[in-house]
């Protein structure tokens, strides 16, 4: 059987070397020292702006499998915001001496368990950045892409109590690969637990009584690098551990793409979906118009929508800028051919480019 790191490396072989890294000089990130244990053995980066409201929100940021830290933050724009709304953004990176493709091991029992691993390595950092910077321990966010994504799940369903919100692009659900073989069926949409058994999972990642985070969930349409049917399965994972029904609270269109809304029994927007029609696998982002926030390259895909600003939006901790118009409420809706459950009219069905070629060769797809 082939290893995951092996399939990633092929990967990382077709596109191209380094191409996550950040560009000579725009390294944005300090390092963060001394933060407490770190059984994970991961680096943590800092970004706190120059200038800083009173007890700012903190923004953890997991970067994907072959991007580091400084270039996840040249790509998504997360510092450059971070300077507009006056937040502190904490990086955690991977290292080469656990992970030969710098992914987050999130599925690896030993790093996917509170208090253990690369999870207790993350939380160290945060309670750090809370203490040294004044952050309000009630405006903790976190995001991800890819096996950054599948690790902020991991972080929303072990620490519960130390987020507010959190944000999963391009990911997997919590709890639903144990070892190699399984994380690579999951990549794929293959054998997912239904809604009861991914409800367990999560409540049994920790002891937590309370209510949980808010989420926030990305996905292409045409992403063949991990299926949508992950984002499918985060959504009944999440739908269950916020009690609410299958049916959306409200279906729009933002920019031609399909958005979803669920609310609690007492209006609270709880869990957002965005499907991004035709693209790939990658983080969503706006490098012209109002929407403009971060850089384009590999797995950073300019779409025309800023994921950043509206992650941040949902969350609360940055408004929308004034000209961006409000979001389409949309017609009779129709299925999604590609990704089961989306409402969306069928003219809004973007072309889907898949890469399945280089998956095939990565051994991702039979």
């Amino acid at each position: 059987m082939r290893r995951l790191s092996d399939t990633i490396g092929r990967l990382v072989a077709a596109r191209g070397v380094g191409e996550g890294m950040a560009p000579a000089g725009t390294d944005r990130l300090t390092d963060l020292t001394g933060f407490g244990r770190n059984p994970g053995n991961l680096r943590a980066r800092l970004y706190v702006p120059a200038s800083v409201g009173p007890r700012p929100a903190l923004v953890v940021v997991l970067h994907g499998c072959t991007q580091t830290a400084a270039g996840y933050d040249i790509g998504s724009g997360w510092s450059r915001l971070a300077d507009e709304a006056g937040f502190v953004l904490l990086f955690p990176e991977q290292q080469r001496a656990n992970n030969p493709n710098l992914c987050f091991n999130w599925f690896a029992t030993e790093d996917m368990s509170r208090d253990h691993g690369e999870a207790f390595s993350i939380r160290e950092m945060i309670v750090a950045t809370i203490a040294a910077h004044d952050v309000d321990s009630t405006r903790v966010f976190v995001t991800g892409l890819s096996a950054g994504g599948a690790m902020t799940a991991v972080m929303l369903a072990t620490y519960p109590e130390l987020f507010a919100g959190g944000a999963v692009i391009g990911g997997l659900p919590y709890g639903t690969a144990a070892g190699v073989v399984q994380a690579l069926d999951r990549m794929r949409g293959h054998a997912m637990p239904d809604a009861a058994a991914l409800d367990t999972l999560a409540r049994g990642a920790s002891t937590h009584h309370g209510g949980w985070p808010t989420l926030s969930i990305w996905h292409g349409d045409a992403d063949a690098t991990v299926h949508a049917a992950n984002a499918e399965a985060i959504l009944a994972q999440w739908r269950g551990l916020h009690d609410v029904p299958e049916a959306p609270s409200s279906c729009e269109t933002i920019a031609g793409h399909p958005h979803r809304t669920w609310r609690d029994a007492g209006g609270r927007a709880v869990i957002e979906d965005h499907r991004i029609l035709g693209m790939g696998h990658g983080t969503p982002i706006a490098t012209r118009g109002p929407e403009a926030c971060g850089t384009a390259g590999a797995f950073m895909l300019d779409v025309g929508v800023s994921s950043t600003r509206r992650i941040a939006a949902f969350w609360g901790i940055a408004p929308m800028p004034a000209a961006i118009a409000a979001p389409a409420t949309a017609p009779a809706p129709q299925r999604l051919r590609s990704v089961p459950g989306i409402a969306v009219p069928a003219a809004l069905k973007g072309p889907a480019t898949v890469i399945n070629d280089a998956l095939r060769a990565a051994g991702l797809l039979r």
